[in-house]
């Protein structure tokens, strides 16, 4: 954490406070709840809004290679910060979350519980292994391992993916933002608390319900114009419940009845 903290300083990052409608998407998933007792988590739906949003910006979550050259990555993998229990304690496991463009909320929901059920032994003994030994050389060798990375897009990507993704929001209710220090990525999304607004809706005056986002770019990867159209796209995602129909009508279909029953490269 430490290293990639001392990497990350010097960015240029611009950062976006925004609130998202969820009211629909709550809707939805407390109804399969009700039905199905059980439905995927608000992160995993919020996920896979993120990732339809990046696959039709992907400007935004695009690295620079060692000549300066923008690449854009044709499926979007994202980190994502899971707490996980170790040694008696907990730990924030960063897992790398593939092709969540591609998936729904159910599919993500359930490798996040996954990971959250497994912890360490998420990671294979072999990378175990091999963080351990990078962790055990001097600073200088281990950042300029990580400078070496980063100068290599497509690698970063399938170490690291290209934005950071981390749910604050789950630790407490109310309204809420956080706010990351530059790190290893040039994009970061930080899901924050949920709070009611007053409707600004004529035809439905119920009040709604708000999911606090923060979301930090590198002014030097991305210009404001692009980032404010990517977050519009996303917050037109969210409000739509985009995917929550097709994941909860799937699962309804598998489901037995309750009660018993049978990269690219641009200048």
């Amino acid at each position: 954490m430490l290293d990639t903290l001392h990497l990350g300083r010097g960015k240029p990052m611009m950062h976006g406070l925004v609130e998202l409608d969820v009211t629909l998407a709550h809707r939805r998933l407390r109804a399969q709840r009700e039905r199905d007792g059980g439905s995927p988590s608000l992160t995993a739906f919020f996920l896979h809004a993120l990732g339809g949003a990046l696959a039709h910006h992907p400007e935004v979550h695009a690295r620079r290679d060692w000549r300066g050259r923008l690449v854009l990555f044709d499926e979007v993998d994202v980190t994502t910060i899971v707490e996980v229990e170790h040694e008696g304690r907990s730990f924030p496991y960063a897992h790398v979350l593939r092709g969540i463009d591609r998936r729904g909320p159910r599919a993500l929901h359930d490798e996040l519980r996954s990971v959250r059920e497994r912890g360490m032994r998420t990671t294979s003994p072999a990378k175990r292994r091999a963080t351990r030994a990078l962790l055990a050389l001097p600073s200088v060798v281990r950042r300029a391992s990580y400078r070496a990375l980063l100068a290599a897009p497509e690698l970063a990507q399938r170490h690291t993916g290209s934005a950071l993704v981390s749910a604050v929001g789950m630790f407490g209710s109310g309204a809420g933002y956080g706010l990351s220090a530059p790190g290893l990525h040039d994009l970061s999304v930080i899901v924050g608390g949920t709070t009611t607004r007053a409707s600004t809706d004529p035809n439905d005056t119920a009040p709604r319900e708000v999911l606090c986002v923060t979301v930090s770019a590198n002014h030097a990867i991305v210009d404001g114009g692009p980032l404010a159209r990517f977050v519009g796209e996303l917050a037109r995602r969210v409000a739509a419940a985009e995917g929550l129909d097709d994941d909860i009508a799937r699962a309804s279909a598998q489901a037995p009845p309750r009660g018993g029953g049978d990269g690219r490269r641009g200048d």
